[in-house]
């Protein structure tokens, strides 16, 4: 990932955060937040109603991000969303006007105290509007047709002019539809506050439109070299309510790949592992040969040298964002506070003396768990060598502030299963197992013992045959746990990955999924307990589909100064909160 790209990844969290909050303010609804560039309400993702709706952050500015952040709030604060989806119509183009026009009536609630929000409803509108027409997808008839009708019940509902760059290209599609679209125009203007009333009218316009869309269609020749335009300009209005691909732009920022598991689905939700018979917990310096371990130690050392990284500074910045004040005694001879009884009798003998009081004194400690947990699966071991330098000098960083710190894996024991698998297949191959395949959670540094007192076994982690695949929800499950012994009263979980859960194993006999749905539950477990807080750090990935708090990173640059204070953000709670 190269600066810019990081710079944009910074600027679209930031947005993020703003609109969220935004949203938050006006629908009073806490749990919505974006990841992935896509609205949450708690872990249920949003679909984007309209097209105007669908935002670019790297092409639109932030007040058409905050215009579509507004949409989203009236809709949710205006329309009644079972009514809505009674009443929809099943053909894909009558779907996407009857859509569209619910959008545009709950932007006619815009409070008459905020034109703030109302400037930005038609910003956005009036982008979005420029940006179709300049892509040159109004060029055929079904696009310039989709196109005009938008622009005339946008401008009926809000009383406003269509938008002037426009306005003479769709004038004659407009007169072709005045008469037809006449009465229902002005249904709904009229009943735009009453959601019933309204959907008859917009019904209406909807079937009017498809009907023309399917007599152009008919219409057209199957030789007809604009065929694919027409299919284009469809599409670019088609709502894409359960888009779940991965997203790349051009600077290579990705986002994790994820969807919905049928088969976590199926079973209630429940995830089942077949069996734990094979499954362990191993300290991961046994698992290395003495002499590797002081051969990798040296490479570490020597490449931590190399990258000269500034601890001290490093320290004093995680200390801003956890270090808090705490009471550590009292501090006695005190000219004001509380008076020391036991220095009364100072009054007789020297009736000049002042320090007779005594105060409580203050000073910055912290309370605070840390604990680092690391995919181990195939594709990291080609980043391990920066990783485990970031990972131990936080570590440092933190033991130098006072904070209790783990370090911990998770693979699996075998490549495809292994004996797990094995065991299923002996058992008749019953249906929806669960995970078959042995995990695998690696020690590499407890909470009860120090830095130095486990350096040799951290430079395990550069063992290249320790990096299988990754089970991802067990293993923050078994991390949180184990914080959740720990005394402090702040717990963090900073999970460092590079993509999304994988055993070739568990997906081939439930489905792709089926790990990205777990690690999604229990994330959201954890965290609605409140008691440990779970951050994910991407290697080269954008982990936001999994995780609310996350950073993306880039592995091959440097470990600069300007990488660890994002993390230091990033803990402080300044990322996709």
């Amino acid at each position: 990932m190269t600066a810019s790209a990081q710079q944009q990844a910074r600027r679209q969290q930031r947005i993020e955060e703003l609109c969220a909050a935004s949203l938050r303010a006006i629908t009073g609804q806490a749990g919505l937040h974006y990841r992935g560039q896509r609205l949450y309400r708690g872990e249920t993702r949003l679909p984007t109603h309209a097209p105007h709706l669908r935002i670019d952050p790297a092409e639109d500015d932030f007040v058409g991000c905050r215009g579509a952040a507004d949409g989203m709030a009236l809709r949710l604060l205006h329309s009644d969303a079972q009514r809505h989806r009674q009443l929809c119509p099943v053909d894909p183009v009558e779907r996407l006007v009857f859509e569209l026009l619910e959008q545009l009536r709950v932007e006619t609630h815009a409070p008459r105290d905020m034109p703030g929000l109302a400037d930005n409803l038609r910003h956005r509108f009036e982008s979005w509007s420029r940006a179709f027409y300049r892509s040159g997808l109004t060029e055929g008839s079904i696009g310039i047709l989709l196109y005009t009708v938008a622009q005339m019940c946008w401008s009926r509902l809000h009383s406003r002019q269509v938008l002037e760059e426009t306005e003479d290209y769709i004038e004659a599609t407009r007169a072709s539809l005045a008469g037809e679209l006449g009465t229902a125009l002005a249904g709904l203007r009229r009943h735009r506050h009453d959601q019933a009333a309204y959907s008859e009218h917009a019904l209406a316009i909807a079937r009017i439109v498809g009907e023309r869309v399917r007599a152009e269609r008919a219409n057209a020749p199957d030789d007809d070299e604009s065929a694919g335009e027409e299919k284009e300009s469809t599409a670019a209005f088609v709502l894409l309510l359960d888009f779940e691909e991965s997203n790349e732009d051009e600077e290579g920022v990705t986002t994790a790949p994820t969807g919905h598991s049928k088969a976590f689905e199926e079973s209630a939700l429940l995830y089942r592992v077949f069996t734990t018979r094979f499954d362990r917990e191993v300290h991961a310096g046994s698992l290395v040969r003495r002499a590797l371990l002081r051969e990798n130690r040296e490479r570490l050392d020597q490449a931590t040298t190399e990258q000269a990284i500034n601890l001290p500074r490093l320290a004093r910045r995680l200390g801003s964002v956890l270090w808090e004040p705490r009471n550590d005694g009292w501090d006695f001879g005190q000219e004001e506070g509380r008076i020391d009884g036991r220095r009364l009798a100072q009054l007789v003998s020297s009736p000049t003396e002042r320090r007779l009081f005594y105060r409580e004194q203050v000073k910055l400690g912290t309370d605070c768990a840390v604990t680092l947990l690391i995919d181990c699966s195939g594709s990291m071991k080609h980043h391990i060598l920066p990783v485990t330098m970031m990972a131990e000098s936080l570590i440092r960083a933190l033991e130098m502030i006072g904070a209790s710190t783990e370090l911990l894996g998770f693979t699996t024991g075998a490549w495809n299963g292994g004996r797990a698998y094995q065991a299923w297949m002996s058992q008749g191959r019953p249906r929806h197992p669960g995970r078959v395949s042995e995990a695998c959670h690696l020690i590499f540094k407890d909470a009860n013992r120090s830095w130095r007192r486990a350096r040799n076994e951290i430079a395990a982690l550069l063992k290249p045959d320790l990096f299988r695949e990754g089970i991802d929800g067990e293993a923050v499950d078994w991390a949180c746990e184990r914080l959740l012994t720990r005394p402090e009263t702040r717990r963090i979980l900073l999970v460092i990955s590079d993509g999304s859960p994988s055993d070739s194993a568990t997906n081939l006999v439930n489905d792709a999924y089926y790990l990205d749905n777990h690690l999604k539950e229990v994330v959201a477990r954890r965290s609605r307990g409140g008691q440990v807080e779970i951050l994910g750090l991407g290697v080269g990935l954008d982990l936001s589909p999994f995780y609310r708090r996350c950073l993306a990173t880039d592995m091959n640059e440097a470990l600069d100064t300007r990488l660890f204070d994002e993390i230091v953000e990033l803990i402080g709670g300044r990322h996709r909160r």
